[in-house]
C-alpha cells in the first residue's frame, strides 16, 4: 500500500507483537499460557513471537526494573566527559568497572561521551565523579545534576508507534 508522500516501513513488530510487549511491560511475570489466553491466540504463536524478537533484538530480556534510589542512590546526574584521542576504549572500560555509572553513550557535539550516573548524597556525588575522571583518558567532565525525571525511561508509546507502522505499512512523511 503506497499513496503520495508516504514511506514503505519495514517495521520490526507488527499489531499482535505491540500487544505482547505491551502485556509484558504490563505484568512481567505473566507466563506464556496466560498470554497466548488474554491475547487470544495460540500458545505456539506466543512462544514463536517472543522467540522472534529475542533473536531481532527487539526484546532484550525478562528482569527486574531496579530503582536506583530504593537501593540508596537518590541523586543522578550527567557527565559529558572529553576523552584523549584514541583512548576511547581504555576510558569506556574505566568506566564500566564504576557501578554508579548506570549509562555510556559516546556521543557527537561538545564531549565525545555521556553517562548517567548516581550517588548517594550531592557529597556522594563528588566521590562518583573523582572515580570517573580519576583516569588519565579522561581529560575534562561537566556535570549536571537532574532534578526531577517527569518523562522517565519508556518505550511503550514507541512500541505502539512501530505496531502501528508495521500494521499499515507507511508512514506519511513530513
Amino acid at each position: 500500500m503506497s499513496s503520495e508522500g508516504a514511506v514503505v516501513l519495514n517495521s520490526p513488530i507488527d499489531a499482535l507483537d505491540g500487544r505482547l510487549i505491551a502485556l509484558l511491560a504490563q505484568e512481567p511475570r505473566i507466563g506464556v499460557l496466560e498470554c497466548s489466553r488474554r491475547l487470544q491466540v495460540a500458545r505456539g504463536t506466543v512462544q514463536a513471537r517472543l522467540d522472534r524478537l529475542q533473536a531481532r533484538g527487539v526484546i532484550g530480556g525478562f528482569g527486574p526494573e531496579v530503582e536506583p534510589a530504593a537501593l540508596g542512590y537518590p541523586v543522578t546526574a550527567f557527565a559529558t566527559l572529553e576523552i584523549s584521542q584514541g583512548q576511547g576504549a581504555d576510558a569506556r572500560a574505566h568506566l564500566a568497572a564504576v557501578p554508579e555509572v548506570l549509562e555510556l553513550h559516546t556521543i557527537t557535539g561538545q564531549g565525545d561521551m555521556l553517562c548517567r550516573i548516581v550517588a548517594r548524597s550531592n557529597a556522594d556525588l563528588q566521590r562518583v565523579i573523582d572515580r570517573v575522571v580519576g583516569f588519565d583518558s579522561i581529560m575534562r567532565a561537566s556535570t549536571a545534576i537532574a532534578l526531577e525525571n517527569p518523562v522517565p525511561y519508556r518505550v511503550l508509546p514507541l512500541v505502539a508507534q512501530a505496531a502501528a507502522e508495521g500494521a499499515h505499512g507507511t508512514a506519511e512523511s513530513g
